[in-house]
């Protein structure tokens, strides 16, 4: 019998938790400021946990802090098949972004847990330590899928010092991230739910994005040595300007990846010019570049081609460069047997899907290698994402969340 078929999440209880989250780190604009293990992401994660006691469900912390609702629902020697997303927000984000998949994922489990089905696999909702990147990026997941860089930990891109205060406040040690590594073995799949966080499936008139692949993303400190001259009396001709050199390179990338990359983006979200004064020709600029590809070949020669853009541009300025690679994250195929599943599920409700490609990263990507893995996309009104103005109709949370309850089933079930 497929009863399962038949079942739904409520979505009161679903809507009730969601207003009642959005209240903590809520900004007056509408949004939330929840930075990972900033005082208001700790208290979303309190809360959560008593969410996951009255729902009757076991509830977990790591050892990287990533927090679990259990639900022993297969054989006892049964693989666990995990749901969930993130509940850390970047700074002055939306009330979507992450915290939406956390709340589907517990509610499967509570429909499943009051349906009083047994699965061939157990379930695990899951809320990811650090997804933004407020401090390393990805880090919970990471760590679940033994891919904690070392490297990373030492000098993160939120600084070596704030990691290790947000550690202490949440009562953690940098020891024991590792430990937090699951084995393989015993994962039956992941299943994420997420807001598109852009246009397409709001522009195609689409309820359901099933997503084929997440992008890989690379991200450099770009450093233009120049030299410091006096801004008035120096002839421009002379100058060596750190500044004017960067400031062309923004430009010429942004062009390259327009003429020959035309599925890719790169951003540059930061520069800083030193010494920084209104009468001193810049000696040293500084630029943030993160770059993002869907293919692995494509990835590369973009990586590449931007290195080289930006060697030729600090030459033709007499300039020095520096380089200094911060962290990569390869592109990340999903699984087929998570992408049938969603498709036929989402087919299956009466509502329309479509297989897209994620322009952001994702703690799916994490798992993407180590066992079967899926992502379902729900309308982002505009496009608007990272921004109080993030916003989707609550009737396409609604179908995400059914959508990710029948994914589940289909893939427990093998169906």
């Amino acid at each position: 019998m497929d009863d399962w078929k038949a079942l739904r999440v409520s979505a009161e209880r679903l809507a009730a938790d969601f207003e009642a989250l959005s209240q903590i780190g809520a900004t007056p604009d509408g949004g939330v400021h929840r930075p990972a293990f900033s005082p208001a992401h700790l208290e979303a994660r309190l809360w959560l946990g008593e969410r996951i006691r009255e729902a009757g469900l076991r509830f977990r912390i790591d050892s990287v802090g990533n927090h679990s609702a259990l639900l022993a629902c297969g054989p006892d020697h049964a693989a666990t098949l995990l749901l969930g997303s993130h509940l850390d927000s970047v700074p002055n984000g939306g009330r979507f972004d992450g915290a939406l998949g956390v709340l589907a994922a517990l509610e499967v489990l509570r429909v499943v847990k009051e349906a009083g089905l047994s699965l061939p696999v157990h379930l695990e909702a899951i809320d990811f330590t650090d997804e933004e990147g407020t401090l390393v990026g990805l880090l919970g997941s990471a760590a679940l899928a033994g891919k904690l860089s070392l490297q990373e930990l030492q000098a993160p891109r939120g600084g070596r010092a704030e990691l290790l205060a947000g550690l202490q406040r949440a009562g953690l040690s940098e020891s024991g991230l590792p430990g937090a590594r699951r084995d393989p073995a015993g994962l039956a799949g992941y299943l994420e739910l997420h807001i598109e966080q852009g246009p397409r499936l709001v522009n195609a008139g689409v309820d359901i994005g099933v997503v084929s692949a997440i992008v890989g993303i690379c991200s450099y400190r770009l450093d233009f040595i120049g030299r410091a001259d006096h801004a008035g009396t120096t002839p421009m001709l002379d100058r060596r300007d750190a500044g004017l050199g960067a400031s062309e390179f923004i430009l010429a990338s942004r062009r390259l990846v327009l003429d020959e990359f035309p599925d890719c983006a790169i951003n540059v979200g930061e520069a800083r010019f030193a010494p920084g004064a209104f009468n001193i020709v810049p000696e040293r600029a500084s630029l943030a570049l993160e770059l993002r590809a869907p293919q692995a070949d494509t990835f590369s020669r973009l990586e590449t081609a931007l290195l080289d853009l930006a060697g030729a541009t600090a030459g033709s300025h007499r300039l020095g460069l520096e380089a200094r690679f911060l962290g990569r994250h390869q592109p990340s195929p999903m699984g087929s047997l998570a992408q049938q599943a969603i498709t036929q599920a989402a087919g299956d409700l009466g509502l329309r899907s479509m297989v897209l490609v994620s322009g952001a990263g994702h703690d799916a990507q994490s798992l993407a290698d180590l066992c079967p893995t899926g992502m379902l996309f729900i309308p982002s009104q505009a496009g608007a994402s990272h921004s109080p103005r993030e916003f989707s109709q609550w009737v396409d949370c609604q179908n995400g969340a059914n959508v990710l309850l029948q994914s589940v089933l289909r893939m427990a079930y093998r169906k």
